[in-house]
């Protein structure tokens, strides 16, 4: 078998295509946590800290650059002259949008575990018990009524 031949089987098994699937709709969800994030979680914590933007928050390693056009204090105008700089309060951010995403996985995980197992019971309570077992609970039951001695 040809080294094509075997890229062609290895890419048409399902597990492959669903993989690719799912880091496009990964990449769609972190898309929706990021707002979710930046546009309705971080807005209401800087208003619970006094208006407060994490962004703002780094500490300045290097020296500002001669020419910077842009203000001393803008973590993203230092950042982009190339200053280096600890931006702790961005990594924060970065973390709190891990932590959401985490937790709403969890959840996701938890609602298709939930959905997993009533399907599973359904199906063993639908599925008719096999006629081995029901002899054998039929021989259990008799030797509990009739005690061997």
């Amino acid at each position: 078998m040809s080294i094509i031949s075997e890229f062609k089987a290895f890419v048409a098994r399902g597990n492959v295509l669903d993989l690719a699937i799912g880091v496009i709709i990964g990449g769609a969800f972190a898309t929706i946590t990021k707002s979710v994030t930046e546009d309705l979680i971080m807005p209401v914590v800087g208003w619970l800290f006094g208006g407060v933007d994490f962004t703002r928050f780094f500490i300045r390693l290097g020296p500002i650059p001669a020419g910077f056009k842009g203000s001393p204090e803008s973590y993203a105008d230092l950042k982009a002259a190339g200053v280096a700089m600890l931006g702790w309060g961005a990594f924060l951010t970065v973390v709190v949008n891990f932590l959401i995403l985490a937790f709403i996985i969890f959840l996701l995980m938890k609602g298709i575990n939930r959905l997993l197992r009533a399907h599973q019971k359904a199906q063993e309570d639908a599925a008719p018990t096999p006629e081995e077992v029901v002899l054998l609970r039929e021989i259990r039951d008799s030797l509990k009524r009739n005690p061997q001695p």
